[in-house]
């Protein structure tokens, strides 16, 4: 294993450290953003929204079956 890990490191400059400079950085959020931008806007479908709506609901009316004795 040390030896994969030994052959497959860049070797870099003493004192320098790892990482993508901020051009590199600066175009993978862009990309990123750009992919998800895309699914942003395509919304949340209604089937998942009414599904969200009820699990919402549910803890309502468990509390009010208990309040009035109900279970």
């Amino acid at each position: 294993m040390q030896e994969f890990k030994a052959r497959n490191m860049k070797k870099s400059a003493p004192g320098a450290k790892g990482g993508l400079n901020s051009e590199i950085q600066a175009r993978i959020g862009h990309q990123l953003r750009a992919m998800y931008d895309d699914v942003v806007r395509q919304g949340v479908p209604d089937r998942f929204a009414d599904l969200i709506k009820k699990l919402d609901e549910a803890p309502q009316a468990r509390a009010a079956d208990e309040a009035e004795g109900r279970e």
